[in-house]
């Protein structure tokens, strides 16, 4: 089966990034992922396979904002304040394939000046 297009390419990418990053009780894993409308983030403890805290910009408290970057920033801050209630301090980094570039690098920052470790 060939991967030629980027979907196909993005996910062996991500495949291969998730044979190294595992989650644990101690560092649940951050994963993010986007669509063209949208980003999703989650901490998930892979050990039990479950979602400790998620945020995306479909929650209630994230109005629109006007770039990627700036919802990406919201979300980002969302998840870190989420995860600090659920005594959550320090998380490994999944970027799902993507370049860390753009709105992951933001999501990211944003997550990092929230409080959590990464």
């Amino acid at each position: 089966m060939s991967m030629i297009n980027r979907k196909g390419i993005r996910r062996r990418i991500h495949d291969r990034i998730r044979r190294k990053v595992i989650g644990t009780a101690e560092r649940p894993r951050l994963a993010i992922h986007y669509s063209n409308q949208h980003i999703y983030a989650q901490v998930i403890d892979d050990s039990v396979g479950k979602t400790l805290v998620s945020a995306s910009t479909l929650d209630k408290s994230i109005e629109k904002a006007a770039s990627n970057k700036e919802s990406a920033q919201k979300v980002g801050a969302l998840i870190a304040e989420r995860a600090k209630g659920s005594n959550i301090s320090a998380v490994v980094f999944d970027r799902g394939g993507h370049l860390y570039h753009g709105k992951v690098k933001a999501l990211a920052d944003a997550a990092r000046e929230g409080g959590l470790q990464f």
